[in-house]
Parts: C-alpha cells; structure tokens; sequence
C-alpha cells in the first residue's frame, strides 16, 4: 500500500504556534488535505502527551483521531541551537528518554518544542538507547538547522553518524539541493510542513508519498531505511524558492545578496541588518562543486503549492484567511474529497463550475508548471505570480525588522 505522511508538526504547547492545534483538527485537516499517517510532534510535553495517550492505539507506537493516525515524535533543540527531530516506537520509549534526560533539561512543560543542553553526538546516543531516531529537522535552515553550524554528519554526531538515517530537507530546500551533498547518498530525505497551525496553508505544505504493508510507525521505520521493500517512493514540498530562507538575504529588510556581495560586506546589509546565506548557497558550498547526483533510490520530488494560496492569487486577495479564499477552498475539497484530488487529479472543467474561471485558470497553471516563483530569503517567504499576473520586484524592502510575514504561523 501507499499512503501519504506528513512527519513534522508541532501542537498547541510549541511557541509561536496556533491555538486551534489539537488532535480533533489535525486529523479532520488532514484528511481534508489528503494525508494520511502525521507525526503527533512534541511528545515530549507533558500535557500533549497525555493527549496523545488519550487516543486510540493501533499499534505499538501508532495512534488513530479519526480516520487520521499519528506517530510519535518531537522536534528538540540541543547545543548551538541545532534543530533535531526525534521518532519514537512507543510511549514507553518516550518516557524512557525523559527520563535519560531529566538533568539536561529544564522544563519539559516550558515549550512543545524543548532545549535539552546536549551536543548532537550526546544527544543522539540517548535517543538510540531509549530506542528511538534522530535526524537533522530542516537541515540547510541558516538560524537552526544542522548544516548552518556542522558541515558533516559526523562533525555534528561524532561516532552516532552511522545512527542517522533520514534527514529533513526544509521548506526552502528540494532533493536536487541535498543530492549535492556525497555523504547523503545513503540517507532518506523527507520533506514535512512543519506546520504551526492546522489551517490547510500549513497542514501538510509538504508531505512523503510512502510505501509499506500498513500505516505503523515500524512499518514507517523499515520505509525511512528502506528495508524488505518499504520505501519512500514520491516527495512533494513547496518549490524550494517559496521557503524563507532559499536566497542569501537581509533578515531586517530582506533585501537579497549575491555570495560575493555579502562577504564583500562581511555579512552586514547597507540598512545595519545581518545577512543570512541562503539554503542555495549553502548547499552548493556543502557540495563543492560535486553537482546535482541523484542516487537510484532517491524518489522524485514534486513541486506542490497549497490550494489556498493558488485561489489567493486567483482572486487578488492578500490572504489565504479571507472569507472568499476560504468558502471557495471549501466548496471545492467538499466537491472533490480532499485538496490534493483538486490540485491534481479533478477535471478543470468540473473546478470551474464550483470555483469559476479564475480560480480553474489557475489550477491549470500549476499543472502546467506556469506559476513563477519570486524566492525568498531571509526569513521572507517567498511568493507565487500567476500567468498574466505583474511580477513585484523581489528587493524592494517595506517590511520593518519584526515584521510578521504574509502568512500567520510558521
């Protein structure tokens, strides 16, 4: 069987994130998005954990809201402020690792998503023998991710690299970007929304097409190592231009920089602000010229832009929360199943009778691969021009340092 996973989210205990994030939403939002297996996320908090546990057990390891399941899972911060993400087989593995970490922590309760003052290395040796998985959680992010202040494996895990089987590549980042990178040839890439809030710009903006005998975190473990047949076998995510980190930028006035440039100004933009290398550049650097190298088993990867953005742009709205955006969203996953039936499969001609022209000229467009990318950097998302639409200069700074972007919720 196949089914779709979405294996990175955070619930309502993480900072910065929605209110309305619990298990009843996540899964009626993911099945309106199509996926079908989400990662519970912070389940090392405990309030959410006993919610978790409040669920219906499949399996060992596996949980059931509604026609959605759920594994264990929780994204950590350990020493120079590297994100990691943790996978669990079951609770008790779960209470194990809290306590192995009791004195490494504060407080636990604090934030969904916790710091645990552990180098990678250290860290990752606790979670093996608590018998769960590390992997680095969005890998090229320049504040956070693994390969901002490691540039190996192995100088970020020591002797635990040969532990790491999975990696998460991040919004601003794609398969051809990672597959620049030798020491990744054997690791599986997956691609996951991070979502902060379960409204359906953020559920599932990425997600892993999987391949397995059942929907079980075991039978998950055996896909992410690719053993007796299970395997990832698509990848879709965002183009990797839309993340807020694609291009090197000011993280003040996001004005953005080629890489001579900004070491020319010794990383300081003209407006006082800090520039941020970006994931392309990045990954090139890590890559040293090796080129894009695709391993054969290594899926494809598909661009793919959430319904509610498309209709946004369609009908010249600002925001993917208006009241058009959104009963138009509504009426079409009512008409179609779930979201990615609309973007891929249903008849444009049946989408334009519910949705009207626009918004199926649209849709079409994003078949057609004929939406343009505006990339992001800086902690800018970036943005989608449809055809016909004018194209906004990418470096014209408005935005005020602590400005939120666009979008609510990461």
């Amino acid at each position: 069987m196949q089914f779709n996973a979405d294996l990175h989210i955070h619930g309502r205990f993480s900072a910065a994130t929605s209110s309305d994030m619990n298990f009843k939403n996540l899964a009626r939002g993911s099945e309106q998005k199509g996926v079908n297996l989400v990662a519970t996320g912070d389940c090392l908090h405990p309030t959410w954990l006993k919610e978790i546990k409040a669920m219906e057990k499949v399996a060992e390891g596996t949980f059931q809201q509604g026609n959605t399941r759920f594994i264990l899972t929780t994204e950590v911060e350990a020493e120079k402020r590297v994100h990691h993400l943790l996978m669990f087989p079951s609770i008790s593995t779960v209470e194990d690792f809290i306590e192995i970490i009791g004195s490494d922590t504060k407080n636990l309760a604090a934030d969904g998503r916790p710091k645990i003052w552990l180098g990678g290395e250290e860290l990752a040796q606790k979670v093996v023998d608590s018998g769960g998985y590390i992997g680095p959680a969005h890998a090229f992010t320049p504040w956070t991710g693994f390969y901002a202040k490691y540039d190996s494996l192995k100088h970020g895990y020591g002797v635990m690299a040969s532990k790491i089987h999975f990696l998460e590549l991040g919004l601003s980042a794609n398969t051809d970007y990672g597959d620049q990178i030798a020491e990744l040839e054997d690791i599986t890439f997956l691609t996951n929304s991070d979502a902060h809030s379960p409204q359906p710009v953020r559920l599932a903006r990425e997600f892993n097409v999987v391949q397995a005998e059942d929907m079980t975190f075991a039978e998950l473990m055996m896909a992410l190592r690719r053993q007796k047949g299970r395997k990832l076998v698509k990848n879709y995510g965002l183009p990797e231009g839309e993340g807020k980190y694609n291009r090197t930028a000011c993280s003040r006035c996001f004005v953005q920089y080629e890489l001579n440039r900004a070491l020319a100004l010794r990383w300081k933009c003209t407006c006082g602000g800090s520039i941020k290398k970006g994931v392309r550049e990045r990954a090139e650097e890590l890559g040293g010229g090796r080129g894009i190298v695709h391993p054969d088993h290594r899926p494809e990867y598909f661009y793919l832009i959430p319904l509610s953005e498309i209709i946004m742009r369609a009908v010249g709205h600002s925001s993917p929360f208006t009241g058009k955006v959104q009963s138009t969203w509504e009426a079409l996953v009512k008409g179609f199943d779930n979201e990615l039936e609309v973007l891929m499969d249903a008849p444009t001609s049946k989408i334009r009778k519910v949705a009207g022209d626009m918004v199926a000229d649209a849709i079409q467009a994003f078949r057609n691969g004929e939406i343009q990318v505006i990339p992001g950097g800086g902690g800018k998302y970036g943005s989608i021009v449809l055809p016909g639409q004018e194209v906004e200069p990418a470096a014209v700074p408005k935005a005020k340092k602590g400005q939120k972007s666009l979008f609510e919720y990461d």
